[in-house]
């Protein structure tokens, strides 16, 4: 079995615990305009390889990952376009070496071809990008409920789940998003983590490189006060859940 791979990080430091082997997987179902990565949308680009090549990149940098707590990370791309691959990716890592693994995902895939996949996953980074699904089809081209069923999934089948959202001054960041965001987060097991992840700008030669122009041209990153503020917005969200479960 080959998958399509746009890169690779061999010292990963943010995309879950400790040092890790990140995998950029080519293609993507999204198109969200704040992408930073938008030269992994086309599935039919990057380069092929098997799982023993993978293996065969990962396996002189071991030493580091097992002594930090870290492991292997795939992420995209869109990871879940190349299901059947990342199943076997993560069985062979396990197996071989019992190494922690991390699926960093938005979600959007069918909750029915699952199973194999998160039986040798340890973790799982949820990109919850737009609470609302008419604002989710205008940010990145599709609704969400593919995202939110991916959720519950996770939630229901006791999987660990970072949630993640990029935060975007004037696009995603509303009182009222931020709180119906926290409100179903509040509704999930197993979360252990949320994200604020400050929109920044660095993607954006490579939109230019590809002859592109740049959907968000203008926007701003958030300051450090309005994270705080979107963080206590999700929490106060997440609290009204949990009392009205209560």
């Amino acid at each position: 079995m080959k998958g399509r791979i746009h890169s690779i990080e061999t010292f990963g430091t943010v995309d879950g615990p400790g040092i890790r082997f990140v995998l950029f997987l080519q293609g993507c179902a999204l198109q969200c305009k704040f992408c930073h990565n938008r030269d992994t949308w086309d599935t039919t680009k990057g380069k092929e390889m098997t799982v023993e090549e993978v293996l065969a990149e990962i396996e002189p940098y071991l030493a580091y990952y097992r002594a930090s707590g870290g492991g292997l990370t795939v992420t995209g791309g869109e990871p879940l376009l190349q299901t059947p691959f990342v199943a076997e990716l993560f069985k062979a890592v396990k197996d071989k070496w019992n190494l922690h693994t991390t699926l960093d995902s938005s979600g959007f895939c069918e909750t029915s071809k699952l199973g194999k996949l998160m039986e040798a996953t340890d973790l799982v980074l949820l990109d919850l990008k737009q609470i609302d699904p008419e604002k989710h089809i205008w940010l990145t081209g599709q609704p969400n409920d593919r995202t939110l069923a991916y959720a519950k999934w996770m939630s229901d089948h006791g999987k660990k789940m970072w949630i993640r959202h990029v935060l975007i001054p004037d696009v995603t960041d509303s009182a009222s998003h931020l709180i119906s965001l926290g409100q179903f987060v509040g509704t999930l097991q197993g979360v252990e983590k949320i994200e604020i992840l400050p929109y920044h700008e660095m993607g954006i030669y490579k939109w230019e490189e590809m002859g592109e122009e740049y959907p968000l041209e203008g926007y701003r990153s958030p300051t450090d006060e309005e994270v705080e503020r979107a963080y206590n917005l999700i929490e106060k969200g997440k609290t009204q859940q949990l009392q009205v479960i209560k």
